[in-house]
């Protein structure tokens, strides 16, 4: 561990490649047991970040220790206490879900006895043990990467790192995964993730960063993000054509921010019942929608709607 008892630590933390700036001299500890996030629009630095904590791509610049060791001279021996669901399945899809496994658990020198007892455990954590001896290639996509996650967890590992865990899944898929990851922060699992997901990562996170082209936008818990960034509610008017431009003064001060969208104006406000007539009554809405602020709004807020590649 550092010095302040972080597994992770990272100070002016830097990745170039060649004149592109990747990550820019970001900073941020990662407890024991918590479950901690990445957050932000594709090419933020969110996988470039994981790439350097898991010891596969060389920093640049700044400092990084991972369970207190330096991925420069130490990195096999760090890598042997992590685990890794890339944003990809490398399944060998011609071997059975447990051949999976147990070649796995041989490259961290486990016996054949260990495996075994250690492969059964995980398949009836992921929820596979009815599929152990049929191949891989059928599986459907949520299979595929709960078996991801069993293979990462082989070789009991300190810290779990999730690059876009839920990637492609379909929704019922996606939930099975959470609960999955979330039954391992129960059990004192310190999970680093990166998503673009905004309730993925209110479903996981104990803390996350907002990260924005290379940088840390904001850092804190989701609730504590919301709180500080965004207001209690926020009113969705919508509208048959185009949103009306409107003056800044139209609600007399009730909404704390107002944003014109091409199809619908958000209202920011901490009271969004006491808005809704007085929308009505200036602006006559086809429909109305009052919702609790949600760390979407936070995210879009930092980063911006316009699209990222």
């Amino acid at each position: 561990m550092s010095d302040n008892g972080a597994l992770i630590h990272a100070r002016g933390l830097t990745k170039r490649f060649g004149a592109l700036t990747a990550v820019d001299a970001i900073d941020f500890d990662v407890r024991k047991g918590e479950a901690f996030g990445f957050l932000g629009p594709n090419g933020a630095g969110k996988s470039s970040t994981m790439r350097m904590i898991g010891c596969v791509s060389p920093i640049t610049a700044g400092t990084l220790r991972v369970l207190g060791l330096d991925p420069g001279r130490d990195g096999p021996a760090i890598r042997g206490r992590l685990g890794v669901v890339p944003q990809l399945d490398t399944l060998d899809l011609e071997l059975t879900v447990r051949e999976n496994l147990v070649i796995y658990g041989r490259y961290f020198g486990l016996s054949r006895k260990e495996l075994r007892a250690r492969t059964d455990e995980l398949l009836e954590f992921v929820q596979l043990s009815e599929r152990a001896d049929d191949p891989v290639a059928p599986l459907s996509g949520g299979m595929k990467r709960r078996l991801t996650i069993a293979r990462s967890l082989v070789n009991d590992p300190d810290v779990l790192l999730l690059d876009e865990p839920t990637t492609g899944l379909d929704p019922q898929a996606r939930h099975v995964v959470w609960d999955r990851l979330f039954r391992l922060k129960q059990q004192g699992v310190t999970l680093v993730l990166t998503t673009h997901y905004m309730d993925e990562a209110e479903q996981l996170c104990d803390r996350l960063v907002i990260m924005h082209q290379g940088t840390i936008a904001e850092e804190g818990s989701p609730i504590e993000l919301i709180q500080r960034l965004s207001t209690r509610e926020v009113v969705e008017l919508r509208f048959a054509g185009e949103a009306p431009t409107i003056e800044a003064d139209v609600f007399d001060g009730r909404a704390a921010r107002v944003e014109v969208l091409p199809d619908r104006i958000l209202l920011y406000t901490d009271d969004g019942d006491a808005l809704v007539p007085l929308a009505h009554e200036r602006l006559q809405p086809m429909s109305v929608l009052v919702r609790r602020s949600t760390l979407e709004d936070v995210f879009l807020r930092l980063t911006g709607r316009t699209l990222i590649e």
